[in-house]
């Protein structure tokens, strides 16, 4: 193969020879620098399109240290390690969304995972930075569930009347969405059950324990924490039927982002008995902010892309990741370098 240091070799030996000599060695210069262009157009060909090599630094902010956040961001970190080998990426654990959106705009992070919800809440509420937020991925849905004790009298949300209840960490996605439920089922989230504001890594525990009657998760199928529950403790999942979800969407944007949804019977082997249970489906997105170079954008969307089916070895919901709807981000607008990564792989 030529090279540009031969080609130039050439050339100076051709200046260099006498007169008479020079035409006879045209041809070959000619040769060197016709297959000097064929070699760069077939370089050029053999890379792929829309490749980048970023370097530098990036913060991750997840989730609760046992929720999927987490659990799916420790494996994304090990796709991105091996795929962005010049960029040094810390994980930071949070209370969840709402968390994780104050410190992607104060600067703080630069990736995160947030609910659809979550999202448009913030931007609703005009908070600082909620212009600049940039969407690279459509993740996976989130399934609320409503975890009682097998024995429990607790039969629908409204049932929760003068319980004591996990309704997820202050600054956690499930705190917006528990909240909302309470509301639709015409309770008070404040006054008309005992809210008790913490997370997975503390709540299963309290309702084995009997500290509390029910708790809230909104996570991804199933989630490995409330699966182990389930295989120490009996426990049920009540229902959170369309009704619901009619009356979250009848209190309007941020909460058309909610569907109808169902935990398939296979979810909780120990917990369905071979029942479908209805709930509320959001949207998990993965965020930056417009100030993110579109390069390193662009790498780490095209990891999370092509790391689907190893990381869902591991973390069911990531299977759900597809190029096809990935693309959808609302109420986000796409970050340019993830745009650019969708258009080099469209069909």
């Amino acid at each position: 193969m030529f090279s540009a240091s031969r080609a130039l070799s050439a050339f100076t030996a051709f200046t260099a020879l006498p007169v008479f000599r020079r035409l006879s060695r045209r041809r070959a210069l000619t040769g060197a620098v016709a297959g000097l262009a064929v070699s760069g157009l077939l370089l050029w060909w053999l890379l792929p399109i829309g490749a980048s090599s970023p370097s530098g630094s990036l913060v991750f902010s997840t989730g609760v240290s046992k929720g999927v956040y987490q659990r799916y961001g420790a494996l994304l970190k090990g796709a991105l390690d091996r795929d962005l080998p010049d960029v040094d990426i810390e994980l930071r654990t949070s209370e969840g969304s709402q968390q994780n959106l104050a410190r992607v705009t104060s600067g703080e992070a630069d990736f995160t995972i947030a609910t659809a919800d979550a999202v448009a809440k913030y931007k609703r509420d005009g908070l600082p930075g909620a212009a600049e937020l940039r969407g690279c991925a459509r993740l996976y849905d989130d399934y609320v569930q409503l975890i009682v004790p097998m024995a429990s009298d607790v039969k629908s949300a409204g049932d929760l009347r003068g319980k004591r209840v996990g309704v997820g960490h202050d600054g956690s996605g499930v705190r917006i969405i528990a909240d909302r439920l309470l509301k639709a089922a015409d309770l008070d989230p404040e006054k008309d059950i005992t809210p008790v504001p913490e997370g997975l890594d503390t709540l299963p525990g309290r309702l084995e324990r009997g500290e509390i009657d029910a708790f809230f998760w909104s996570g991804g199928l199933p989630t490995a924490t409330v699966q182990q529950l389930s295989e120490r403790f009996s426990i049920r999942l009540v229902p959170l039927e369309e009704e619901l979800v009619e009356r979250l969407h009848a209190a309007g944007d941020p909460t058309s982002y909610y569907r109808s949804a169902v935990i398939q019977p296979n979810a909780y082997f120990h917990v369905q008995d071979g029942q479908a249970v209805p709930t509320v489906a959001v949207a998990n997105l993965l965020v930056t902010t417009d100030r993110m170079d579109p390069e390193m954008a662009e790498g780490v969307t095209r990891t999370v892309i092509n790391s689907r089916d190893s990381i869902g070895q591991s973390v069911h919901p990531a299977q759900r990741v597809d190029l096809r709807t990935a693309v959808y981000t609302d109420p986000l607008p796409l970050h340019r370098g993830a745009r650019h990564y969708y258009r080099s792989v469209k069909p």
